[in-house]
């Protein structure tokens, strides 16, 4: 494992996927910085942090062994390997929130941006960045924002946790390579947020309605049930979960 810190730089995953553009890397590299002048998150949102607080990192791939069509299960893939890593570090009530947000309680600590590479139309690599908040108390506006001394009332050593993650992703990816779809779907959706409790959720048209989360499909869409038990799928851009 290759690991390339930095002070600070605009995006780990920007700096991760020029590099890679440039050289040939070897699998599991990974680029960590104490501060991210323009850290992304899903859908174009911002991702804040407070320099050496918290974990920021990107992560290069291999995943020519997978069919495009089975894309989201890198991200099941991820949100597994960071589920595992907070238990070994005793973070209570973990759950996987949609698509790939992982949670204590109701409370965000650690978010995801994967961005896969293709070369004609297949999958070549993907780059997986990562933002766990550790020892930041404060977070200015973001009332659903917690961290891992919020939580546990402990300083955590950044490095400790970045070993744990990566070998976390090793262990997940290795079942990933071993066609292992089954088991990862079902372990995904054992810590889904509010699976099979009644919801809230917000169209793109700003129109709430109710259902059941039930599944995440083999293409990465949520499922809910709905008031009048249609089945319905949603992708990231179609529905936000309120809570």
């Amino acid at each position: 494992m290759h690991i390339i810190k930095l002070n600070a730089t605009d995006s780990t995953n920007s700096y991760l996927r020029h590099l890679s553009n440039t050289e040939t890397l070897e699998d599991y590299t990974v680029v960590v910085a104490e501060f991210q002048e323009s850290g992304r998150g899903q859908m174009g949102t911002v991702w804040e942090s407070e320099p050496g607080k918290n974990l920021m990192f990107s992560v290069l791939k291999d995943v020519s062994f997978l069919k495009i069509q089975s894309n989201f299960y890198i991200s099941r893939v991820v949100s597994l390997a960071l589920i595992k890593s907070l238990q070994q570090f005793s973070v209570p009530k973990l759950s996987i929130k949609w698509p790939n947000d992982i949670l204590s309680e109701n409370s965000k600590i650690c978010g995801v941006l994967i961005e896969n590479m293709l070369k004609q139309d297949s999958l070549k690599s993907t780059i997986i960045g990562i933002g766990m908040n550790v020892n930041q108390v404060n977070f200015n506006d973001l009332p659903r924002a917690s961290s891992l001394k919020l939580i546990l009332g402990t300083q955590f050593d950044l490095d400790e946790l970045l070993i744990a993650v990566v070998k976390n992703l090793k262990y997940y990816f290795k079942k990933l390579e071993k066609q292992q779809f089954h088991v990862l779907k079902t372990e995904y959706e054992n810590y889904l947020f509010r699976k099979d409790r009644p919801s809230t959720f917000q169209d793109v048209h700003g129109n709430l309605f109710s259902g059941y989360i039930k599944q995440v499909t083999e293409s990465g869409c949520l499922q809910v049930l709905l008031e009048d038990d249609k089945l319905s799928d949603f992708d990231l851009k179609e529905i936000t979960l309120l809570y």
